[in-house]
């Protein structure tokens, strides 16, 4: 099964998410200059890597195809926090596996909390807590 999906540049939002450097990354700025009397648009992409946090920026033909993750949204309690990394378990396959605590998340996702997260590509990255805390 494939982790994206081609989509056209020109068709990219802000909010989008793509795949740069084989990073997926939400676009957070997106410009495209008008076609020349022989040429075709182009779009220039800003990007913020999702699990990284890097910014990226690509300057492509308004007709080219980028790759777009394809993001599953799932939810996994959580079993022991330490530091910055939470061992969960994945309400429905009951894997357990570590994740990274955002900055934001930090204090609140502790024992016994249910967290939201995303698979994209081939990472995990936490998102928010659901309820409880």
């Amino acid at each position: 099964m494939s982790s994206t999906k081609p989509v056209q540049a020109n068709s990219i939002k802000k909010g989008s998410y793509v795949v740069l450097e084989n990073a997926a990354c939400v676009v957070t700025d997106v410009q495209i200059s008008k076609s020349g009397k022989h040429g075709h648009a182009k779009v220039r992409l800003t990007a913020v890597g999702i699990v990284d946090e890097k910014k990226r920026v690509i300057v492509i033909p308004g007709h080219d195809n980028l790759e777009s993750p394809i993001i599953e949204k799932k939810s996994a309690q959580v079993l022991s926090a330490q530091g910055d990394t939470a061992n969960v378990m994945d309400s429905e396959s009951y894997e357990t596996f570590d994740l990274k605590i955002p900055e934001e998340l930090k204090g609140k996702a502790s024992p016994g909390v249910v967290v939201s997260y995303w698979v994209i590509m081939d990472d995990r990255v936490m998102k928010q807590v659901q309820g409880g805390a």
